[in-house]
């Protein structure tokens, strides 16, 4: 994130949301209709690895993972503000483009919306959607942050959020990169928010729990994230991320499979989309207290 640049996840992640409806077939499996725009100058580069090399496991597995993750907290997204909750924390928001895509709502519904992310990664958005010519909805708000120097729970009530009303919580793509340590103290910080909070939460398998493919992506995606400088320091069974939940405080907690992460439906597919045994999502929510 040197030089305004955004996270080098980030990137790969929006690429591989934009690639899915260009080198997929149908069924679609999520649609992220601005992923391309905020690519920016980058965009051309980092989509033709997947136009060119669209079989290859890394990239079809970037795809499967990264499409399946939002497109299930998307969908639990509507059904949350369809109960009445009204405010969505998308922590390492990257490039995500929920709210623009949305103009605000969810399930109909309007939200109120805080991006957590590096600053380096917001500005680089900032000027993207401005390039793209597109509208920063009222309701969202940027919440710069290095969640390694400042208390999450702070942060968020500087930026405005009602922390005596429920929040579903998005947290994708960076785990996996956090100490133990780390995971644990952003779910108690999850688990105290309001009563009905809920957090979606995805995170990597260890080797030895993962299929074939999830193996191979993880082995090579692993590597060439630790030569970046980005080392992966933390892969969990699903009992671990689970116990660190509910040590967070959180009640109800499902343990949710890529392949089942998606209605099965969408997995009847002719193109090289397959779900694996890679990561997992943790779908946790904060029981009533008293």
């Amino acid at each position: 994130m040197e030089n305004g640049q955004p996270s080098f996840t980030a990137l790969t992640a929006a690429a591989a949301r934009a690639a899915h409806l260009v080198v997929d077939g149908e069924p679609v499996i999520f649609a992220d209709t601005l992923a391309l725009a905020l690519l920016g100058e980058r965009a051309e580069e980092l989509l033709s690895y997947h136009t060119s090399h669209g079989t290859h496991p890394v990239l079809a597995g970037a795809r499967a993972q990264v499409t399946c993750r939002s497109r299930y907290t998307e969908d639990a997204l509507a059904r949350a503000a369809g109960s009445g909750v009204t405010q969505y924390v998308i922590l390492g928001a990257g490039l995500d483009s929920f709210a623009y895509r949305s103009g605000g709502l969810a399930g109909g519904r309007r939200v109120r919306m805080f991006e957590v992310d590096h600053p380096a990664t917001q500005d680089w958005k900032r000027r993207a959607l401005a390039h793209a010519r597109v509208t920063v909805p009222d309701g969202v708000t940027f919440v710069p942050a290095d969640l390694a120097t400042g208390t999450l729970p702070g942060l968020l009530a500087a930026a405005g959020f009602d922390g005596s009303a429920p929040a579903l919580v998005s947290w994708l793509g960076v785990t996996m990169y956090l100490t133990g340590d780390a995971i644990a103290a952003t779910l108690a910080a999850v688990g105290a928010l309001a009563p009905g909070s809920e957090v979606i939460a995805d995170y990597m398998l260890p080797a030895e729990l993962r299929d074939d493919a999830g193996d191979t992506y993880g082995s090579l995606v692993a590597q060439a994230s630790a030569e970046r400088g980005e080392p992966w320091l933390s892969c969990l069974a699903p009992d671990e991320m689970a116990d660190l939940a509910r040590a967070a405080g959180l009640g109800t907690v499902r343990t949710v499979s890529q392949r089942d992460a998606i209605p099965a439906a969408l997995w009847q597919r002719s193109d090289a989309l397959r779900p694996a045994d890679l990561a997992m999502l943790l779908h946790g929510t904060v029981p009533p207290r008293g």
